[in-house]
């Protein structure tokens, strides 16, 4: 009776959510700056007769309350910050503003998250307990808007037992998820570098100390802490995705600049890795002349699903989607600050297939041509709202 009731109510509103997520693409607003967007949800809100407040400035809370008395909550995620990418697809909600776009399916999340609540709202008076709706923002940027919003007190007031956040993918077609319990996504840590040395003519190298040559060496040095440094059973990613060495054919600058990502899965080993690293480059630099200053800027920690929660809410995803649409995937190094909930409570955070089935398919996230299947929609906030009801107890 559930099921049927909450796939009914998707279904009737299925058209005005992708309304709001088209107005959402089409009006794209970066991390930290999404007042238009916190305005939308806040009016959706305020139509379905939600109370709300806002958190670290743009991010919205709500909360829907049972019409049976009890102490349970549930609290479900969504993050509303688009990416400075410029759009290249041809829709008819494509961005409108320059150089900023939904690369990431925030629009869905956001969207969907609206769905649910009118499914939750409309079916308030036959559920126990209490689900806490959260808007965040800000996931795209350090310090991420999980952090902001649990240091003011999200997860508080009332405290949820469980937190529950979604991902649409590209990778899967739409009416499917998938699950992986346990160490899911990794963590992230930005790193600066910058190797100097003594620039000048690039036919007297010998009167140089060669900043390139010294940001070779150290560029393939570091890879041995991911070969030979890390347990060959822990994921670690080191990728450098910059350089510049402003010099010229004949020119040896006197410094090169390189910025990358490091990544991993266990919060000891990434310390030490840390450590590892500074050591090692201020090392090689120094014994061929020249200094090093490696700066690191610790990002999001690594995103745990609680293996009891994902195993309880993966048998309800298969009652209202089916077996065969609830697959279980493995780790995935990107990283996304659902994490810092997962460090707090028991959490959940799944990839909700939508895949768009054009010249595009194939486009991931955080390219210029992503694009939904909207019908992923329905999907999304229906099992958002019935994995609620579940956990509730309903």
């Amino acid at each position: 009776m559930l099921k049927e009731s909450v796939r009914s109510i998707a279904k009737e509103y299925y058209n005005t959510v992708v309304g709001y997520r088209r107005h959402l693409h089409r009006h794209p607003e970066l991390s930290f700056k999404e007042y238009e967007t916190s305005a939308f949800i806040r009016n959706r809100l305020d139509e379905l007769d939600i109370p709300w407040q806002v958190m670290a400035e743009t991010g919205v809370v709500a909360l829907i309350q049972g019409g049976f008395p009890s102490d349970n909550v549930v609290a479900l995620r969504a993050d509303i910050d688009a990416l400075p990418i410029t759009e290249k697809n041809a829709t008819s909600y494509v961005s409108l503003n320059d150089g900023v776009m939904h690369a990431c399916g925030h629009d869905v999340h956001t969207a969907s998250l609206l769905g649910a609540a009118y499914i939750l709202q409309k079916l308030k008076s036959k559920f126990s307990g209490t689900v806490k709706l959260i808007f965040q923002p800000g996931e795209e940027r350090l310090p991420g808007g999980a952090s902001l919003m649990i240091n003011e007190g999200v997860l508080t007031n009332p405290t949820p037992m469980a937190i529950i956040g979604q991902h649409i993918t590209p990778s899967l077609p739409r009416g499917k998820i998938a699950i992986c319990p346990g160490k899911f996504m990794a963590s992230m840590d930005e790193l600066y570098v910058t190797v100097k040395g003594r620039g000048g003519h690039g036919a007297q190298p010998q009167l140089n100390i060669d900043p390139v040559v010294i940001t070779a060496h150290i560029i393939t040095a570091l890879q041995q802490i991911v070969s030979r440094k890390a347990h060959p059973g822990s994921p670690t990613v080191l990728s450098f995705g910059k350089l510049k060495a402003d010099g010229f054919i004949n020119v040896i600058p006197d410094e090169v600049y390189l910025e990358g990502t490091f990544r991993a899965m266990d919060e000891k080993w990434r310390e030490q890795a840390h450590q590892d690293m500074i050591k090692m480059a201020t090392g090689i630099a120094e014994s061929m002349g020249g200094s090093c200053d490696f700066k690191i800027v610790k990002g999001y920690p690594f995103l745990y699903n609680n293996e009891s929660l994902a195993n309880e809410l993966r048998d309800a995803a298969i009652q209202y989607l089916g077996e065969s649409n609830v697959e279980e995937t493995g780790i995935w190094m990107a990283s996304e600050d659902f994490a810092y909930y997962s460090q707090e409570t028991d959490s959940l955070f799944y990839l909700l297939g939508a895949r768009q089935e054009n010249e595009h398919a194939d486009a991931t996230l955080h390219s210029p041509y992503l694009d939904v299947n909207e019908t992923a929609l329905e999907y999304g906030m229906g099992l958002m709202a019935y994995l609620a009801l579940k956990k509730l107890g309903n």
